[in-house]
């Protein structure tokens, strides 16, 4: 349709000046979940590749942008590069290969407020396509922490109180330091924090270690939630005095 903005597709989180000159086209996180895209990517990946990136290659099959901009550097992981490659295979457009080294701190008012957990995420994420500020109320005793990258099932979110710390590759995102590995490895003291990877993604190695460092609650998921996963941050979360 004439007149139509141009789609472009993200992956990851690339550097402020690749987003900043398409501001003015319609950006779309390739990792987030697209209603209606069917999982196309079965018979282009391995099985054991995490959802996220299976999601990516589902959403951008079905929505055919003008152009993808994807992180394949530190920042974002191994998979990401190899993910690249099948991209410019099945697609015809233009496949932009980024590395965000930033190292400028964009700040983390998000996930040190008193919001609830789910909403951190949704603002977190809806910033890299639309960049703003809100006055938040910072959240001095945190109940609990979540470490990890952006969940495939939101519902994960849920099972915590709010004010909940968002730790990990997730605070970075906020951060725009996606590869600050000090960063996503940070932990405060004296909360229970529960470390999450999606199953098959390599953070799940950290993760594990991390849960062990600090005495948390290490957990994996491949899609949808499942109820063993749902019943162990519970009974973690009560036992470690979250919910009474």
């Amino acid at each position: 349709m004439s007149g139509a903005k141009r789609v472009i597709g993200f992956v990851g989180c690339p550097p402020e000046k690749e987003l900043e000159v398409r501001r003015a086209c319609r950006l779309v996180d390739l990792d987030n979940l697209i209603p209606g895209a069917p999982p196309a990517s079965e018979s282009l990946l391995p099985r054991t590749t995490c959802r996220i990136i299976r999601r990516v290659l589902d959403n951008a099959l079905y929505l055919r942008p003008d152009e993808i901009v994807i992180d394949d550097g530190y920042g974002k992981c191994d998979a990401a590069r190899g993910l690249a490659d099948v991209l410019e295979e099945v697609l015809d457009i233009p496949i932009v290969r980024t590395q965000n080294e930033n190292r400028a701190p964009a700040g983390t008012p998000i996930s040190d407020s008193r919001l609830p957990l789910l909403r951190k995420v949704e603002l977190i994420l809806d910033g890299l396509t639309a960049p703003g500020r809100e006055e938040l109320e910072p959240e001095p005793n945190p109940p609990a922490g979540f470490w990890g990258v952006p969940a495939a099932d939101f519902a994960i979110y849920e099972l915590f109180p709010a004010g909940t710390q968002v730790l990990g590759w997730t605070r970075c995102v906020e951060n725009r330091t996606p590869a600050d590995w000090e960063m996503e490895t940070w932990v405060p003291e004296g909360i229970p924090v529960v470390f999450f990877a999606q199953t098959f993604c390599a953070k799940n190695i950290v993760a594990q270690q991390l849960a062990r460092k600090y005495d948390g609650l290490y957990v994996d998921a491949d899609g949808v939630l499942s109820q063993s996963v749902r019943a162990k941050i519970e009974a973690f979360l009560r036992f470690r005095g979250v919910w009474g």
